[in-house]
């Protein structure tokens, strides 16, 4: 689950990092209350979406009257800012953070997020900051500098100081980011991070380093125990479909096929994907309702699935394990009949009572097709999206 910049920075000052001072709007006349609270001579306005690369499509300006800040708020409110993250459709501005401007002096680039292979947390560093970091850790690699964290120990002073080095900082500047990267840690820690970046990371002309943006996403796995950020998610920055997915406690990701899928665990769907691909299909979506599932769950399932106006067909793939086929027959059934599809179902039940349930399946006097493998399910599918 990722967070606003206002969010994230909110979870900093939290942990006692000092932030520029700025205030969040959602409103053009609310941006200039904004700044003339903050006070000065110039502010920065700046988009709040979850996406990065605002500032190379508009979204992040500096203003230097009051009518201007009313003339950038009214520009980004109710538009769709599209970046080279969220292409093509973009995430709306429901509100902009209204800050301080800062002398800056210098931008580095600093990140913690959790990296696979170590299994361990990544602080990755580099004295190239700014918009273009993407293309500097392309084109020149060597320039990312990255320190893996004791998981008992967390960041240490060497690696502090190591980093701090390498980014060519003296004085105040390096004092500073030797506090500043523990106490990023602890954040990190106790609010379930998989990802915290900084970017940029400024050193000020009176050589203080302080977060001038900020990154944050959530491990989803640990909302459970993580409720105050969990009311933070914003599901209009997320497909609608997924959004309601959330809502259902199904998982659910949108994808740009015409062939909805439904299936019980996610390597089960990841193979039913690419059976799809194999027969010269494109899947819709990716939609796991669980080993659990349930006849609602199902209906709910098939809800979500055809929110999408691209999908032609829907194949259901379900191995009876924890749950019976027939329970979940019995749940396509209702599920169809409820939601009233509209277009070809095609169905494999395999394992637990998946005789009785095909049998279910066939007196429901419904178009749903039952295929004996999954292959024929994929190809069955294929055919009638076509």
């Amino acid at each position: 689950m990722n967070l606003h910049e206002y969010q994230a920075k909110q979870l900093l000052r939290a942990g006692n990092i000092t932030t520029p001072r700025g205030i969040v709007a959602s409103s053009a006349e609310a941006a200039v209350a904004a700044a003339t609270e903050l006070g000065g001579e110039a502010w920065v306005v700046k988009a709040q979406i979850h996406a990065g690369g605002r500032g190379k499509v508009g979204g992040v300006k500096v203003v230097k009257s009051l009518d201007e800040v009313r003339a950038m708020a009214t520009k980004l409110f109710g538009t769709s800012l599209v970046t080279n993250q969220n292409a093509p459709d973009g995430q709306p501005v429901n509100q902009v953070l209204v800050e301080e401007t800062l002398p800056i002096a210098r931008e580095l680039y600093l990140s913690l997020l959790v990296d696979r292979e170590t299994e361990r947390v990544a602080i990755v560093a580099s004295a190239a900051g700014g918009m273009d970091i993407e293309e500097v850790a392309h084109a020149t690699p060597e320039k990312v500098l990255t320190e893996i964290c004791d998981p008992l120990l967390g960041v240490q002073d060497f690696q502090c100081r190591a980093l701090a080095f390498a980014l060519e900082l003296t004085g105040e500047a390096y004092k500073d980011f030797c506090r500043l990267l523990p106490a990023l840690y602890r954040v990190f820690i106790a609010n379930d991070l998989s990802l915290l970046e900084i970017n940029p990371l400024i050193v000020t002309t009176d050589n203080r380093v302080l977060p001038l943006d900020c990154k944050m996403s959530v491990e989803d796995n640990a909302l459970y125990r993580r409720r105050a950020l969990a009311e933070l998610r914003d599901d209009s920055q997320i497909d609608a479909k997924e959004a309601a997915a959330n809502a259902a406690n199904v998982n659910y990701v949108a994808l740009t096929g015409n062939i909805g899928c439904m299936v019980n665990g996610a390597g089960l769907a990841m193979a039913t994907m690419d059976l799809i691909q194999l027969e010269g299909g494109t899947p819709a979506n990716f939609l796991d309702v669980g080993g659990n599932a349930t006849p609602e769950t199902v209906a709910q399932g098939f809800k979500i699935i055809l929110l999408d106006p691209n999908v032609r067909a829907v194949l259901i793939n379900i191995f009876g394990g924890i749950v019976r086929c027939d329970v979940i027959a019995e749940g396509i059934v209702q599920a169809v009949k409820e939601v009233g599809v509209k277009v070809p179902v095609i169905v494999r039940l395999e394992g637990t009572n998946a005789i009785q349930g095909r049998a279910l399946l066939a007196e429901s006097g419904l178009a749903i097709l039952a295929a004996a493998t999954l292959t024929q399910a994929a190809r069955l599918a294929v055919e009638k999206a076509q």
